[in-house]
């Protein structure tokens, strides 16, 4: 691939970013090690200890490689991520493991506010393939931008709605948390969110 990074590289340094085995109450994915939840075990069926059900003893013994492994068949090639605009892979990619197919909606409603008609059902399809490279050929240079700041904003508003997920979004010490760090690791620097900004957009929470 041209962006000099290949798809293996992108979905390594997405497990890194995921970490290792969390079992967070708050959070709906559930058991989750190196990203991989409980439900994706589940649905792939990955009995890895061989007990005939997929429980939280499997998603423990995942390892590192098979995680990779998951990332590029089930949250790369089969979502057909890989026929979006190449300056699209990396960002959608890590939002597509972090959300599933709500990192095809936001992409889907951004098209539409460009004025690149395409339906939000959440699945890469010959519609959103198109939609997407007019856009791309709109705005070539502020694609991966504009689908991080919506990103963003997505992380921004289910925080809002659910207060038990603003710990993924605030640190404790009220500074940008994991989720928003995590959006602007894909946003030109001119673009992130200054930590006024930030305070600002928080403000209102408890």
């Amino acid at each position: 691939m041209s962006n000099k990074r290949t798809v293996r590289q992108m979905a390594e340094e997405i497990v890194a970013r995921e970490g290792g085995y969390v079992n967070d109450p708050d959070d709906p994915g559930g058991a989750t090690n190196y990203g991989v939840t409980i439900h994706t075990m589940r649905r792939l069926g990955l009995d890895l200890d061989g007990n005939g059900r997929v429980d939280v003893a499997d998603v423990k013994r995942i390892t590192r490689a098979q995680a990779v492994d998951i990332y590029i068949d089930h949250y790369f090639h089969r979502p057909r991520i890989a026929e979006l605009p190449e300056v699209l892979h990396a960002t959608v990619f890590d939002m597509y493991v972090n959300a599933g197919a709500h990192a095809v909606r936001i992409l889907q409603r951004l098209l539409n506010d460009m004025d690149e008609r395409c339906s939000v059902d959440g699945a890469i399809g010959p519609q959103t393939i198109a939609a997407c490279a007019r856009a791309y050929g709109k705005a070539p240079d502020h694609l991966a931008d504009a689908y991080g700041i919506a990103r963003r904003n997505y992380y921004f508003r289910l925080a809002d709605q659910r207060p038990s997920s603003r710990k993924y979004a605030r640190t404790r010490a009220g500074a940008k948390g994991g989720w928003i760090k995590r959006a602007e690791e894909f946003i030109s620097p001119r673009y992130h969110m200054t930590e006024a900004e930030f305070r600002a957009r928080v403000a209102a929470w408890v």
